[in-house]
Formats: structure tokens, C-alpha cells, sequence
């Protein structure tokens, strides 16, 4: 089968900048290409070629400038038998109308069918013209029905995934070397690490984890609150919030640390240093793929029960369920619990890892896809005999 992907115009593929759907892309595309033709388009980035190929994988890029437009025109060049356009319904008809023979696949990572960010008009439009929905969590295929109910029959749920090879759990003897060396570099060795992963944003919430430090080192004074991230993926430019957090974290002295952004590819390291993972969001999350980052490394997982978070834990079994999510003392709670309870916490993690090994590897997820492409395909088959 013929597969493009088109990407956003927000980050360039491979996720040389981040992105949970660069990452997702980066995980499947691989195992895609070992029975599929597949091309990926995504903006230009200085550091990629306009095109090239890697691996049997074909990338062709443009300037975010017109980005849409210069996709469609490429497409007039193919013959695809499915294209996966990711979070852009608006874009469908454009792309259909350039490759009209093509089934279309429409991934959603977020919420991109509200009032906020479609018309009901052109809503309905893409919901016609998709072959197939994915959404990232049932909480985003909820959300569209409770606008478009007509979409139910389109949508597929298809959680996204790691790559277990890149996660040796924590406990391992490979585990353990890259905890050490990871501890040395940030000057944590003997520490309690409390980690935080995601933009610096007020949605992710790490002003609450700096809030709750404070009572956190009066019973563990050798914890740390790691901080990972960016304001936005890659960009580590100051705003009025960043600045908050670090106005925050200066009372606390070492007890806070701010790596800014790491690439990638050192994030399975990054979680390794960890005692405890907490994902502190508070707005109304897809699904971030943090929970299964932090469930493949064997860190315990603490998680706010918003949006879609909470669908793949089973509170007190592969992870923690917080319910008071903007109360910094919730946090406290859970996390001294686990940093308490080491017999507790190591069962959590031992769990979370079983879990993701049987739900979660980027080969679950591209069997998936697969299935989901074929019934796109197989959609076409029934309207020209139908």
C-alpha cells in the first residue's frame, strides 16, 4: 500500500524538535515502510534536507509559509492509496481535491473539531470526506460525537506508544548504568528525583509541583524536583510564566532544577533518573504520552484525572489517580506516599511496564494503524461496487 502522512505545519519530521505526533510518526514509520510505500511530508527545519530518504521512508518538506498549499500541489505529483492527515480537518478537502482518488485518514491528537476551532459547516465536511477517524484517547472521540454524533461509526480509538527497546526499565543492569550517569550529570545522585516532563505551560501544571516542594522537603529534605521542557517543545526563550516558575523555585535553592529543553532522543535517559514521575496537568489532556514514557522506564506514575489521562491507569495498580488536580497538597500527599513506600511504589512500576509491554509498544500501535488503513482501503472497494 501506497501511505503518505502529512504532518502539521508546527514541527518539522523526524522530531528532531519534539511532538508527540513527530514522536508517534518516528515509532511507526519504521515498521510501516517493512510493507508499505510511505512518505511523510512536514516543514522545512535547517538542520533537514528538503528531501530525502531514510530507511525506505521518503520525507519531502516545506516552509511553514503556504505549507498547506505546497502539500496539495505534491499530491498532485502521487498516487496514494491512503493519506493520514494529522490534526487538520480544515485540510481535507484541500488534499482531496489534489489526490481524489486517495482515502484519507484523519488523526486526532487533540480536541480539533470544537467550536473554537471548526465550523459546524466545515466539521461536517471533513467527517464526510474521512475515510476513518483516529483519536488518541476515547475522551477525544467522546468530544466529537458530542458535536458531530454522525462521525461515531468513523472513529477508531488508537492510543499511541514507545519503543520499548529505547526504555530499558530501571531495574535493569542497562538501567541502572544510564540512572547513574544521568544522576552525575545533574548533580542528583543520592536524591529523591520527583520529575516533571511537558511545556512549560500554567495547563501542565509545574507551578503546583514547585508549590508543593515546600512541604515535600520537610519530610524528604534530599528530594528534587526536576523540571524538563521548554515553553513550547523546543524553545527555551523566557515568557511572563516561565519566569514565574523560576521566581517560584528560587526560595527552594537545589531543591528545584530546570534542564530546559532535551532533545528527543535523551528522554528515556531523562526518565530513568526519576523516583517518581508526576503529570501535573490541568487542563483537559488528549493523552500525553508521558504516561507511557514514564510506565516503560519503571518510574511510578502520578497523573491528574483530566481529559483522557486516566484511561490507561488503574489507579493504585499501574499508576496514581489525583482528583484534586489544582491543589498542591494533593501532591504532596501522593508523592510522599510514594517516595514513603518503596515497596508499594516498586509494584506500581513493575505493573505500569507489564502493561505498556502488552498494550503500548509502537508495534501494537502500527498493527493498529494498519487495520484502520485497510478498512480505509477496503471503503473504497465498497463504494465502487456499491
Amino acid at each position: 500500500m501506497k501511505l503518505a502522512y502529512i504532518c502539521t505545519e508546527k514541527l518539522p519530521s523526524p522530531a528532531i524538535k519534539g511532538g508527540a505526533i513527530q514522536m508517534m510518526i518516528d515509532g511507526v514509520a519504521p515498521l510501516l515502510s517493512e510493507n508499505h510505500e510511505l512518505t511523510v511530508f512536514s516543514i522545512i527545519d535547517t538542520k533537514l534536507p528538503v528531501r530525502e530518504t531514510i530507511n525506505n521512508i521518503k520525507y519531502i518538506r516545506f516552509p511553514r509559509v503556504h505549507y498547506r498549499n505546497s502539500v496539495a500541489e505534491e499530491l498532485k505529483n502521487h498516487q496514494f492509496d491512503v493519506i493520514h492527515v494529522f490534526n487538520r480537518p480544515k485540510n481535507l478537502a484541500l488534499y482531496k481535491e489534489a489526490s481524489p482518488n486517495s482515502q484519507f485518514v484523519l488523526s486526532l491528537h487533540n480536541d480539533m473539531f470544537s467550536e473554537r476551532k471548526i465550523s459546524e459547516e466545515d466539521g461536517k465536511k471533513a467527517i464526510e470526506l474521512a475515510s476513518r477517524i483516529t483519536t488518541v484517547s476515547h475522551y477525544i472521540k467522546d468530544q466529537i460525537i458530542l458535536r458531530f454524533p454522525e462521525a461515531e461509526d468513523k472513529i477508531r480509538v488508537v492510543y499511541s506508544g514507545v519503543d520499548l527497546n529505547s526504555y530499558p526499565p530501571v531495574w535493569t543492569k542497562e538501567g541502572q548504568q544510564i540512572r547513574n550517569k544521568f544522576r552525575q550529570r545533574y548533580n542528583i545522585v543520592n536524591k529523591k528525583v520527583i520529575l516533571f516532563v511537558g511545556r512549560l505551560s500554567k495547563t501542565k501544571g509545574p507551578h503546583l509541583l514547585i508549590e508543593a516542594m515546600h512541604r515535600i522537603i520537610k519530610k524528604h529534605n534530599d528530594a528534587v524536583l526536576v523540571i524538563v521542557g521548554g515553553k513550547w517543545f523546543s524553545d527555551n526563550r523566557l515568557n511572563s510564566y516561565v519566569r514565574y516558575l523560576y521566581h517560584l523555585a528560587k526560595p527552594l535553592g537545589e531543591h528545584v532544577i530546570f534542564t530546559k529543553f532535551v532533545p528527543p532522543e535523551e528522554i528515556p535517559n531523562i526518565f530513568l533518573m526519576a523516583d517518581v514521575f508526576v503529570c501535573s496537568s490541568q487542563w483537559n489532556e488528549p493523552l500525553a504520552r508521558v504516561h507511557y514514557e514514564a510506565m516503560a522506564a519503571g518510574i511510578p506514575l502520578i497523573t491528574t484525572n483530566r481529559g483522557g489521562n486516566g484511561e490507561i491507569l488503574d489507579d493504585e495498580n499501574n499508576g496514581i489517580l489525583v482528583h484534586h488536580y489544582d491543589q498542591p497538597t494533593a501532591f504532596v500527599d501522593r508523592i510522599d506516599y510514594l517516595l514513603s513506600k518503596l515497596g508499594f511504589a516498586q509494584r506500581l512500576a513493575f505493573n505500569g511496564r507489564k502493561f505498556v509491554e502488552e498494550n503500548f509498544d509502537f508495534v501494537h500501535v502500527t498493527k493498529r494503524l494498519e487495520n484502520v488503513y485497510l478498512e480505509a482501503f477496503d471503503s473504497k472497494q465498497e463504494t465502487y461496487t456499491g
